[in-house]
C-alpha cells in the first residue's frame, strides 16, 4: 500500500531534474562575475611601476626601505595586505609620502572600477569632494 492520501497527486519525474531532453544544445555556464581589484593590487601595482618607472631593483628598494625583499615583491603581486608602516617605507623608499602612493592607487582604483557595473551605482556620490577616507 502507498503513504499518499487518496486524494494528493503524486509527481513522477520523467528524467531527472538538471537532465536536458533529447536533442537540446547542452547548457551554457553564465559568465563568470568580473571581481573588483582588491586595494592591495591596486598598491601593489602603483609600488610596481613606481620602482620600474626609477628602473630601480626590488633589493635597492626592499634594502632602502629595510623590508625584506620577498615580502616586498609579495606586496608588490598583491599577495600580502601591508601595513601603514610597511606601504609608507616602500613609498618613501621610492621618494614618494604615503598619501602620494594612495593616491595613485585610489586614481587607478577610479579608473578600473568604471568597469564594473556592479559597483557603479553603489557609493555613487554627488559630493564636490573626490577623496577617500581609510580607518584602521
Amino acid at each position: 500500500m502507498s503513504n499518499h492520501l487518496p486524494n494528493e497527486a503524486r509527481v513522477i519525474p520523467l528524467r531527472p531534474h538538471g537532465a536536458r531532453p533529447c536533442g537540446a544544445p547542452p547548457r551554457q555556464a553564465p559568465p563568470p562575475a568580473a571581481k573588483e581589484p582588491l586595494w592591495r593590487d591596486l598598491v601593489g601595482d602603483v609600488l610596481r611601476r613606481e620602482r620600474l618607472a626609477q628602473e630601480r631593483t626590488l633589493k635597492d628598494v626592499a634594502d632602502e626601505a629595510r623590508i625584506s625583499m620577498p615580502y616586498l615583491s609579495e606586496v608588490e603581486r598583491g599577495r600580502k595586505e601591508a601595513s601603514s608602516e610597511v606601504l609608507a617605507a616602500a613609498a618613501h623608499a621610492l621618494g614618494l609620502g604615503l598619501g602620494d602612493l594612495l593616491t595613485k592607487a585610489q586614481g587607478e582604483l577610479t579608473r578600473v572600477a568604471s568597469r564594473y557595473p556592479a559597483g557603479s551605482s553603489r557609493g555613487a556620490t554627488t559630493s564636490s569632494h573626490d577623496g577617500m577616507c581609510l580607518a584602521a
